[in-house]
């Protein structure tokens, strides 16, 4: 078992990776990072390094690559045998919501794992 952080180089992002290490050090489950993309993977290793000395290190796993991001996120968290799957998410607007496609909603739908969702500080409302 083992919480499987999705990662983009984001303060969604961030909010995901903070929740995922506190929810991890809480119930005692290891923590992975799957960065979404190159620029996720700097960034990831930036976020571990920057955690406090007597934390629990989560691991950073290779970033994803291909076409779906979703369906490649899904199959690697499978492949970890995830327990749980941290996401972030961004206000939308309503039409935003109708017209564009959402990664966030494809992992709540189709996870096979309870999904937990963060919004960052500043979009708490």
């Amino acid at each position: 078992m083992t919480i499987v952080v999705a990662l983009l180089a984001s303060p969604e992002g961030e909010a995901a990776f903070a929740e995922a290490v506190r929810v991890g050090a809480v119930e005692n489950v290891p923590v992975t990072v799957v960065p979404l993309d190159e620029s996720a993977a700097a960034r990831a290793q930036e976020l571990v390094g920057a955690l406090a000395p007597d934390a629990a290190t989560p691991s950073v796993d290779e970033p994803l690559r291909g076409t779906d991001l979703v369906e490649a996120f899904l199959e690697r968290a499978e492949q970890l045998s995830a327990s749980l799957i941290v996401i972030g998410l961004r206000k939308r607007s309503t039409v935003g919501k109708l017209i564009l496609g959402s990664n966030a909603q494809r992992i709540l739908l189709d996870a096979p794992v309870p999904v937990l969702t963060v919004k960052p500080a500043d979009d708490r409302r």
